[in-house]
């Protein structure tokens, strides 16, 4: 598109209705094409720009022509502002099309009974029954568009089906080009964080140091280890765009759609868990200190919501299962019974580094990528050591790939996996000899294992993403564990969004195996043969060989790899022996 020729897409509708999910949707389609692009969420607004408005009509007609202001500059400096907010009223929609001029209005219309269907929080069903007062759609008027460009019904097509609807209008109306093709060369760099910018929630300077005596005049909160990991990555901006744990709005949307409340995928439920007589001291609005595990303050939660979230839901729709047997829905069940949610700023560090040798934050690896020059990053997500099949997929993507990023997860994970102290070790001697130097970063990411499959490979994907990956390898039973999914649905989960959603562009692999025909390392896809002329071994199996003191056999594990686990197996081996039948342990608290 030429510089000057700036647009707004304003999408207007109920709560529920669909406005933020469509409006990223098109955010990424959009940027795919090569359209710079601007969003305003109503709820992001509310929270910023137009922080201490009411709901009179006065003041939400100040909000719309608040939002309408800053999309009209993001248009005349020639790119796409895209606004999802209800606008209820007609006038004042009608006030920023004549002011905007290049607009497009798109009405997502849903039957009231199917917005209250969706409705997890039960809003809907309070206003009916007049415990809400000035609920819009229920006794505060919505007014619909006479004439929007496009009306979508979201009760009755998908929301690709409603994209494509959009996307079409915008092309008759001139204001992207057709076809799938950019209009403008994106500027070459790095791949942007999830959500654009790179959150940073850590307070330093003089603001640090009132910060911290501030947190100690405030009652607390002790993490544990997986939310204190998880407090690290929220303040390093390895989770952006969240800038602090979920509240129930985010919480529920992600359970139930893997999407943020303003539309961006997310598939893993980032929240702050504790007791219920701890959550009932803690009144919403108020802040409240951060204690790591280890007792020191490290931050403050602004607490904007306390509630008991429903954990069978969760688990069923996370993890796939109840069962408590399954590491993740353990570790769930585990945690106290209320969660609280806030933004967080931090003025130290959750966890005391590990391996203060590699880089563990995305600002970190982002420049060293710059600094080799490197724009087409792959990153490689694992909690295992590697072995001869990961060395063979890491290396066929480094084919296409400037570089490769090693990003081995050393925060909380099983019982039975192999400790990270060894694993480093193992990555250390493979890279001195196996892999060129100049084309690999170690880095670590000191998350917490959630074992949800489908729903972690796409969230791995996103937090590489924010490290500055531009591709995600994605093997057999990626984030699985035991029976509960199959070997290939974490690669079918990427096709639930378009490429532009996720930003990060997922490379599948079938499961590795050293071929007796061709004596090297293939799949089904490149070696001949058939099970009798394949060597493979699951983790599970070389664990049961190092215990018994065997070393893997050198078709599946380089020998200075096996080396290393097998002194390991000796050094735990009278620690680790379990009976047969024992049940999986659950993970690290």
């Amino acid at each position: 598109m030429a510089s000057a020729d700036g647009f707004v897409v304003w999408f207007t509708g109920l709560s529920g209705s669909g406005k933020s999910t469509l409006a990223a949707m098109l955010a990424a389609e959009l940027s795919e094409r090569g359209v710079h692009v601007e969003s305003l969420d109503g709820d992001v607004v509310r929270r910023h720009l137009s922080k201490g408005l009411g709901f009179s009509r006065d003041d939400r007609d100040t909000n719309i022509r608040r939002i309408g202001f800053v999309a009209r500059l993001v248009a005349r400096s020639g790119g796409c502002a895209i606004t999802a907010a209800i606008s209820p009223y007609r006038a004042i929609r009608d006030e920023q099309r004549r002011s905007i001029g290049r607009f497009c209005e798109v009405y997502c219309e849903c039957p009231l009974e199917v917005l209250a269907q969706r409705d997890a929080k039960g809003l809907y069903a309070r206003a009916l029954a007049g415990e809400i007062k000035g609920f819009t759609g229920i006794d505060d008027p919505y007014e619909p568009p006479s004439s929007p460009e496009v009306i979508v019904h979201t009760d009755a097509e998908s929301p690709r089906q409603s994209l494509a609807r959009i996307l079409t209008k915008l092309e008759e109306l001139g204001y992207v080009r057709r076809g799938a093709g950019s209009a403008e060369p994106r500027t070459r760099g790095l791949t942007p964080p999830h959500g654009g910018e790179l959150v940073d929630r850590f307070v330093r300077g003089d603001a640090r140091e009132r910060l911290a005596a501030r947190a100690r005049r405030l009652p607390r909160v002790r993490l544990d280890e997986r939310s204190a990991s998880d407090l690290e990555l929220i303040g390093t901006g390895a989770y952006s765009p969240l800038e602090g744990f979920m509240t129930s709005r985010d919480y529920l949307r992600v359970v139930r759609e893997r999407r943020l409340e303003n539309g961006l995928v997310w598939t893993i439920p980032i929240t702050l868990a504790v007791r219920a007589d701890t959550a009932r001291g803690l009144p919403v609005g108020d802040d409240v200190a951060l204690e790591s595990p280890d007792g020191r303050l490290v931050g403050v939660l602004e607490l904007r919501d306390r509630w008991t979230p429903d954990k069978d839901l969760e688990a069923r729709e996370v993890y796939g299962t109840t069962d408590a047997a399954h590491p993740g829905v353990a570790a769930l069940k585990a945690s106290g019974s209320d969660y609280l949610g806030g933004a967080v700023r931090l003025f130290d560090r959750p966890l005391v580094p590990r391996f203060p040798r590699y880089p563990q934050d995305p600002a970190a690896t982002r420049a060293l990528f710059e600094e080799r020059g490197w724009r087409r990053v792959v990153g490689f997500q694992t909690r295992n050591p590697i072995h001869r099949a990961h060395e063979y997929i890491t290396k066929c993507a480094l084919e296409i790939t400037d570089g490769l990023l090693i990003h081995p997860l050393v925060g909380a994970t099983k019982e039975d996996d192999v400790p990270a102290e060894v694993r480093v070790r193992c990555y250390e001697a493979l890279i001195e000899k196996y892999y060129p130097a100049d084309r690999v970063v170690l880095a670590l990411n000191p998350a917490a294992m959630r074992y949800a499959g489908p729903r972690e490979a796409i969230f791995h994907a996103l937090v590489r993403k924010n490290y500055g990956c531009s591709h995600f390898i994605v093997g057999r039973d990626h984030a699985g564990v035991g029976r509960y999914y199959g070997p290939y649905d974490a690669q079918r989960a990427f096709d639930d969004f378009s490429p532009g959603e996720l930003g990060i562009e997922p490379l599948r692999f079938d499961a590795a195996f050293w071929s007796t025909v061709t004596h090297e390392m293939g799949t089904d896809k490149t070696a001949p043969g058939d099970a009798s002329t394949r060597i493979a071994l699951s983790g599970t199996q070389v664990r049961e060989m190092l215990r018994a003191g065997e070393l893997p056999p050198p078709e599946l594990s380089r020998p200075e790899v096996a080396a290393i686990l097998l002194e390991d197996a000796r050094r735990r081996r009278p620690r680790r022996l379990r009976s047969p039948d024992a049940r999986p342990a659950a993970p690290r608290r």
